[in-house]
């Protein structure tokens, strides 16, 4: 191992405000990379309203069912805008600067000069909502409540931090360990929630709970009955509703979400007025599904709000814990089978793009070939990862016509006959076990109408070469347990990927994760060549490195065929009662809900 040569945080953060009063350790807002967007002083984000009108109640749809509003532990299932709602961080990255965060409940953020930690400076003004005080004792409390009883995503996330130190009162320091070049850490611990710690203090914070959490944020819960509503009511007193970071969010009295089990029921709701917007997912109403009188005389607005995130990484999931997928040609050779062109022109009217990388919609998709920087790191690995990477530009297949899902059949066959399996009576037989190639795919029930159909053909063609395909609906409550257990053969699953990928990686992709119950590495990789590469993401300093890791990672993990991407949309597709307004700007925000208001 090279020997780690610590850099000054302030170098590695080269660009920050400096309290005009204090020391070069003391900043006003943490920078991964160049100058913070925003200027020391600034009123409010670009692409907010500031003076959005106050007031008026919105109903928004939640889908499913919950019995617990701790979305960060392992058991039972969270209605996670009880703590987006109610409780606060230490700072916030908006959408059009995300790798930057700016105060929130610290108002300055302290860097040692050699690196080894990162502290923060309370508000004195932030207070949880029965008018208590938010202290060094409630960030420690809430940062070892996730590590020690939290998921286990949060152990492996904040792996680097050493320990947690209480200064004063109103300030805290996070020590990071000796070995560590983890250059994203001071940012993302300015990212978790802060609990109450004297609510806890005889709870259990593993055990799921109903009672509503005591927060610091803009709203608490008014009322709530389980798996039907859940109300929030404005905090009248909101601590930090003049911060510039709270500045045209939240202008609703009340936020109310009413509980569905299929989405396409909200429409009719959304038509009786029983709530005032909702998001799109299903490809065919949204072209056909609004034809009707309130659309055409604008009661209710239809609209495509383009964003600038990463795509949401939705795909058919290989669990490669089994023996039946441990062969990326098997892997590849199921993904031929897979006729995205029939389903994007036969049931989504041509509305999607395939996902094609694991940050697709982003400057971190690796296309092409490596080069540069990318290829010098690939190169030092090539032991590890497959000769593909460095020859071919990884493609999906096209299968736009009959002819060609043919011609991917037939190499579907020959990939399975090269990992050992041969055609037999019908069947698709493994040589050495005589056992047929059968597959069972999982999806759970708020989504599976959709699936259903799309899951047809590909069921056909696998037929075609030997290979049985079912597919089971499973309740999400069902789905979720078996995943947790890792219980499944293949499955539909997805992750939301951040703008700035990091930490997150690890419990993803990494090797660390793969055996832990509940962790989010639901495919079980195990790769030496996407843990160092992972590692090396995680701990470089320079910008043009940084983006040449990511897109290694991003190029290995495509060609190792984990997973078959599906679709996404550049676009949040929305529908919302005419009385609501949004903000007008130039940056890609999307579906923004808490910045819009209401203008009766």
């Amino acid at each position: 191992m090279n020997k780690i040569i610590k850099i000054s945080l302030a170098v590695i953060f080269g660009c920050f405000w400096l309290a005009a009063d204090s020391e070069a350790k003391w900043v006003d807002a943490l920078s991964l990379y160049g100058e913070p967007k925003y200027k020391v002083g600034f009123k409010h984000f670009a692409f907010v309203n500031p003076y959005a009108i106050k007031g008026g109640k919105l109903v928004l749809p939640a889908y499913g069912s919950f019995d617990n509003f701790n979305p960060y532990i392992f058991r039972g299932i969270a209605f996670s805008d009880a703590v987006d709602l109610t409780l606060e961080s230490l700072g916030y990255s908006p959408v059009d600067d995300q790798a930057t965060a700016y105060p929130l409940l610290a108002k300055k953020f302290e860097l040692s000069d050699d690196g080894s930690y990162v502290g923060f400076m309370l508000d004195e003004r932030a207070k949880f909502s029965n008018g208590t005080s938010v202290t060094a004792d409630d960030v420690i409390f809430s940062f070892n409540a996730l590590i020690e009883k939290g998921s286990p995503f949060y152990k492996i996330y904040y792996a680097d931090v050493e320990r947690v130190e209480k200064i004063n009162n109103h300030q805290v320091r996070f020590y990071f360990k000796e070995e560590t070049t983890n250059r994203e850490l001071p940012l993302i611990l300015t990212q978790f929630k802060i609990f109450s710690a004297k609510e806890f203090a005889d709870k259990d914070f593993a055990t799921p709970t109903l009672i509503p959490p005591l927060g610091s944020g803009p709203y608490i819960i008014a009322k709530f009955e389980p798996n039907k509503f859940v109300e929030f009511k404005k905090n009248d007193k909101y601590w930090g509703k003049d911060l510039a970071v709270r500045q045209g969010f939240f202008n609703f009295d009340n936020i109310r979400f009413d509980f569905y089990q299929d989405t396409t029921v909200t429409l009719q709701a959304l038509f009786a007025g029983s709530i005032d917007a909702r998001e799109e997912y299903i490809a065919k109403i949204w072209a056909s599904g609004y034809n009707n009188k309130k659309v055409a005389d604008g009661t209710i607005i239809k609209e495509e709000m383009v964003h600038n995130n990463p795509a949401t990484l939705q795909f058919f999931g290989f669990n490669t814990r089994l023996a039946k997928f441990k062969d990326r040609r098997v892997r590849e050779a199921i993904g031929l089978a897979f006729n995205f062109d029939w389903a994007n022109e036969k049931l989504f009217y041509n509305q999607y793009k395939r996902i094609y990388s694991v940050f697709s919609n982003t400057d971190f998709a690796a296309v092409g070939l490596p080069a540069g920087e990318e290829l010098k790191i690939l190169t030092k690995l090539r032991k590890l990862i497959p000769d593909s990477v460095f020859k071919d530009v990884f493609n999906l297949p096209d299968n736009s016509d009959a002819k060609k899902m043919r011609t991917n059949l037939k190499k579907a066959v020959l990939l399975l006959n090269e990992a050992g399996y041969v055609f037999k009576d019908g069947k698709m037989v493994n040589l050495k076990t005589q056992e047929p190639l059968e597959i069972e795919v999982l999806g759970n029930a708020a989504n599976g109408s959709t699936f259903t159909r799309v899951m047809l053909p590909f069921i056909t063609n696998l037929a075609k070469i030997g290979i049985k395909l079912s597919f089971r609906n499973l309740e999400v409550n069902v789905f979720k347990n078996r995943l947790d257990k890792f219980d499944f053969e293949m499955a539909i699953l997805s992750y939301r990927m951040s703008n700035m990928p990091g930490n997150e990686q690890r419990e993803i992709w990494g090797t660390a994760a793969a055996d832990v119950d509940g962790s989010y590495n639901f495919l079980g990789v195990k790769n030496e060549a996407i843990d160092k590469i992972i590692d090396g993401m995680i701990s470089t300093h320079d910008a043009n490195k940084y983006k040449a890791y990511v897109k290694a990672l991003d190029r290995v993990i495509m060609h190792e065929y984990y997973f078959i991407p599906h679709w996404y949309s550049p676009h949040d597709r929305v529908a919302y009662n005419k009385k609501l307004k949004h903000p007008q700007s130039d940056i890609k925000t999307g579906f923004d809900v808490y910045t819009w208001w209401i203008e009766e």
